[in-house]
């Protein structure tokens, strides 16, 4: 694998489901053409402090960091974001927002853009009381009451307790701390996380609307060449076979992954459309700072679940096999979380792209149809899955659109 495609096929693997960035082979990506992958991980040192500290501040925007706890221990970092000229005029603050990132990412995803283009800054700038969540193994999210995150028990979980776990503590803490109920932004494994979590009364009774961007609930059409490589290769289950419980890209084990993968099976020098489908907007003029956040670690136990709704078809539980299964369950399969269940009543706006080949139309529209409650849809024939998070022209395609939902469903004037 040359350095190049080394670059390319690291951070086109943290869109795997979710947000993350691919760098394409032209002149915006030259910052790492040269650079050999011992380069490149030495570029990638880890900065010290939070999230506020490092990025949101240093903007000029007001924030403020806080942590919850979940109920099996993990502790979790919220940022809580608020406009420059909020202190200033001492503005009451607007509905409270949570916003909730994808596989590999971190709440610095939606802050990586400008000021004009990032839709954390956005919302603040509109008026928002915005929370940024940051899941269990983040960088922003290491800790625990007991657990070390060098053991194998910290690592075992997978987008379901994310979503019954994390997401529920988060919404609970912003719901008592703001004493109203908030709006939920999830993109790709954030909506995976949101739409389970909707699915179970004691959550989604603290939720006033949600918009979903490249909503995920279904991947029996997830049509990426490399996605589609690693899910027949049964790669998730050769990783938990090897021992690696946690899947962290910008290791000697992540680099040794992706030439595995990569080296003479698939043209990985195209991973725009080996991992996502064709971006239309994606902004690659800011490659090398993105490459200072991205990616974050995750689970391999994670993506096994992912593979498991790629091979079968289902939006279920984490299936253990029959055995484990009738053990946990009662049932020789996992049971399923049943979209029919999110309540009639919540407000939703969905946005997906024609070019995205990881939330796929046919599987979107399938959740669209499942889903009894009220939804706005914004479909962009050219978008991708990185266009949602990271376009050029996300504030005129998609956010502004979105801050008009939400604003329908806002108690504050300042909206």
């Amino acid at each position: 694998m040359t350095p190049l495609t080394f670059a390319l096929a690291l951070i086109s693997l943290t869109l795997l489901f979710p947000s993350s960035f691919f760098i394409s082979a032209s002149a915006s990506a030259s910052a790492v053409v040269n650079s050999s992958a011992s380069d490149l991980l030495l570029h990638h040192q880890l900065r010290g402090g939070s999230l506020c500290h490092q990025l949101i501040i240093p903007s000029g925007y007001p924030c403020s960091e806080h942590s919850v706890q979940t109920k099996d221990g993990y502790i979790l970092a919220l940022q809580r974001v608020s406009s420059p000229s909020s202190d200033k005029i001492r503005l009451r603050r607007g509905p409270p927002v949570l916003l909730q990132h994808g596989l590999f990412m971190a709440g610095d995803a939606w802050f990586l853009n400008s000021k004009e283009e990032s839709l954390g800054y956005i919302l603040a700038d509109r008026g928002f009381d915005v929370w940024v969540g940051n899941v269990r193994g983040t960088r922003w999210s290491q800790g625990h009451v007991s657990l070390s995150k060098r053991s194998k028990e910290y690592w075992d979980w997978s987008w379901e307790e994310l979503a019954l776990f994390d997401l529920a503590e988060m919404i609970e803490y912003i719901y008592e701390e703001t004493s109203s109920k908030l709006f939920v932004v999830g993109h790709s494994q954030g909506t995976i996380m949101s739409l389970a979590a909707f699915t179970q009364p004691d959550i989604v009774n603290k939720v006033e609307a949600a918009a979903l961007l490249s909503p995920i609930s279904y991947l029996g059409h997830v049509s990426a060449p490399l996605v589609l490589r690693m899910v027949k290769m049964y790669l998730d289950k050769m990783i938990i076979a090897m021992g690696f419980h946690q899947l962290n890209f910008w290791s000697d084990a992540g680099i040794q992954l992706l030439d595995s993968v990569c080296d003479g099976h698939l043209d990985c020098d195209d991973m725009l459309a080996s991992i996502t489908g064709k971006n239309c907007c994606f902004n690659t003029s800011r490659v090398d700072f993105y490459l200072e956040y991205e990616p974050h670690p995750s689970s391999a136990k994670n993506i096994n679940h992912l593979f498991q709704m790629i091979r079968q078809g289902t939006f279920a539980r984490f299936d253990y096999g029959m055995l484990k299964n009738m053990r946990l369950y009662g049932s020789f399969r996992p049971p399923k979380f049943d979209l029919s269940l999110v309540p009639e009543s919540l407000p939703l706006w969905m946005a997906y792209g024609g070019n995205d080949a990881l939330a796929d139309v046919t599987d979107v529209q399938r959740t669209i149809k499942e889903l009894p409650c009220k939804k706005e849809v914004l479909y962009l024939d050219s978008y991708g899955h990185v266009d949602f998070l990271l376009s050029v022209k996300g504030k005129e395609d998609v956010y502004e659109q979105m801050i008009e939902f939400f604003s329908a469903w806002g108690k504050s004037s300042s909206l």
